[in-house]
């Protein structure tokens, strides 16, 4: 059977949903009027069906699907992760425990980045290495917030120092810092202004601030996986180094380091595909679902119709995903 490796899935279950339940403020799960469970996240509502949290749905949606492996994550665009340590560190734990044991029931195929509690960054720092130590998950997800500038993204180091430990794939995901807050919806439209424009060029301030730091080489094992192929950096990359030639010709803007990082295609299609291996290459980059949020199958959406040499399909369907996951099992 072909490898088709789904790189960036959620999981809203593990004890999770009883912690929701539990909440008085926001997140929170909340039954609404017509008996169906609501999830009141930090910017909005939107109706909780059993593909958050049951693991069998989504096992049979991968069987649908053909995909033979899944990298579920701890819901870090839920903002859970950045409330008080002390009302959510015995939550997340729990989870993450709950997460490696699911890679033992279903053979490897369901893989797991865990969450931190990132307000205690002490209790954060020891969560990393019982992730990596301890429960054998290969990796951990940050919010993307932490990403919008070096000073920002340096505030982690005794995180990404932890991580740095043993290896580790570091998932950089939309969401707010400790202390932030989502961004506020457009005025109007904002499903396609907020959901879409602004976020793929936040995920794109991200890329930049790994490629234009020092981060890389301060923590060397750290794989960094961008979501989204990195945002809008595909279509803007022309601009990028167009600035680089005429305002600082003796610093061009260093493209060739983006080659460094990690990239997966989850809510894209073939199109933005095809420019994210022109410009990345087929050698970094996962296939992609963003499951449950989006339901579409990411190998017939996306990477089946992609012009594409075979060869690169396949590296993209699950070479890469596994060899990296190979690496950092060792």
């Amino acid at each position: 059977m072909e490898q088709r490796v789904d790189m960036h899935a959620h999981f809203y279950g593990g004890g999770l949903v009883e912690m929701l339940q539990a909440r008085q403020s926001r997140p929170c799960l909340r039954t609404r009027a017509d008996g169906s469970a609501g999830m009141l996240a930090m910017n909005g509502e939107f109706p909780f069906s059993p593909a958050y949290h049951d693991i069998s749905v989504g096992l049979a949606q991968m069987d649908r699907q053909g995909l033979s492996h899944r990298m579920l994550t701890f819901p870090g665009a839920l903002c859970l992760d950045i409330q008080p340590g002390a009302e959510v560190a015995q939550a997340i734990s729990a989870f993450n425990t709950h997460l490696a044991g699911l890679r033992q029931e279903t053979g490897g195929r369901i893989l797991g980045l865990g969450g931190l509690p990132l307000a205690d960054m002490d209790l954060a720092v020891a969560e990393v290495r019982r992730i990596r130590r301890d429960l054998n998950l290969p990796g951990i997800i940050l919010p993307g917030d932490c990403f919008n500038s070096v000073a920002e993204a340096r505030s982690l180091a005794p995180i990404l120092e932890a991580a740095n430990e043993t290896g580790c794939l570091v998932m950089i995901h939309p969401g707010p810092r400790v202390g932030g807050a989502p961004p506020d919806p457009a005025a109007d439209f904002p499903q396609y202004r907020t959901s879409a424009v602004a976020l793929q060029s936040q995920i794109a301030q991200t890329a930049l601030t790994l490629i234009l730091s020092d981060i890389q080489h301060l923590w060397p094992r750290l794989a960094f996986q961008v979501v989204n192929l990195g945002g809008t950096l595909p279509f803007i990359i022309e601009r990028l180094e167009s600035i680089g030639r005429h305002r600082n010709p003796d610093m061009p803007f260093p493209t060739a380091r983006l080659r460094n990082l990690w990239y997966d295609c989850a809510s894209l299609g073939p199109r933005a595909l095809e420019a994210a291996v022109d410009l990345f290459g087929a050698d970094r980059i996962f296939l992609g679902s963003d499951w449950p949020i989006f339901v579409d199958d990411p190998y017939t959406h996306a990477l089946e119709p992609a012009r594409l040499d075979p060869e690169d399909k396949a590296r993209i369907a699950g070479l890469n995903a596994l060899e990296l996951i190979a690496s950092l099992d060792r």
